[in-house]
């Protein structure tokens, strides 16, 4: 029996999933989480095979739990689970070491499919990105420009975008304001915009962050 956790922080839509897991015979949801604290609280507790994590939680963005997730003892393989299906977005997630990654409006039958495959030990990649992602993130002359972005740089214009002051940010990811600073300036010069209003709208203009 494949064991999964559900990790989403909108009740209906893990209602929807638990329910859509019970009708395969060979999975069974043993936990579900709302936010990320509880996301590693429940990955400590209970022995899962996989983890369906959200993209968009309250407290974190799932991509920045994978790693967490990764480093202890016996993790689960992790899916993500996204409204989204942007390239880049995936390609972070894929390489903070995410088993697969597919959208909320995809076919049950291949949602069950991509548990089944990660279960195994597997990756997966719902078909209509996986075009994307070769083309999009592989081929460099057509690259958005932020696809050259640190992972610590698109934390901090995450962070930006939704609003958080200097001081926020660097408490929130445990470095100095300064080097907070310093990573606002050379994401700004990465994308070519000059304030934080020109910042919020590459994000909107390339579904980024929702």
């Amino acid at each position: 029996m494949i064991k999964v956790i559900v990790a989403d922080d909108h009740k209906i839509v893990r209602e929807g999933l638990k329910q859509l897991i019970s009708l395969a015979p060979d999975l069974t949801v043993v936990g579900e989480a709302t936010n990320g604290q509880e996301v590693m609280e429940r990955v400590k507790q209970l022995a899962a095979d996989v983890l369906l994590l959200d993209i968009s939680m309250p407290d974190c963005n799932g991509v920045e739990l994978i790693p967490k997730v990764k480093a202890l003892p016996t993790p689960p393989s992790i899916l993500m689970l996204s409204m989204h299906n942007e390239a880049q977005i995936a390609a972070r997630a894929l390489k903070n070491g995410a088993s697969g990654y597919t959208t909320k409006d995809s076919d049950p039958a291949l949602l069950v499919a991509a548990i089944r495959k990660v279960a195994a030990g597997g990756r997966y990649i719902e078909p209509d990105l996986a075009d994307r992602l070769v083309f999009e993130v592989g081929l460099s002359g057509d690259r958005p420009a932020h696809a050259s972005l640190s992972e610590r740089e698109l934390q901090v214009f995450e962070r930006l975008v939704k609003g958080a002051h200097l001081n926020d940010i660097a408490e929130q990811l445990v470095i100095s304001a300064k080097t907070v600073s310093t990573h606002k300036v050379r994401l700004m010069q990465k994308l070519g915009v000059t304030s934080n209003a020109e910042l919020v709208r590459y994000a909107l203009q390339n579904q980024l962050f929702k």
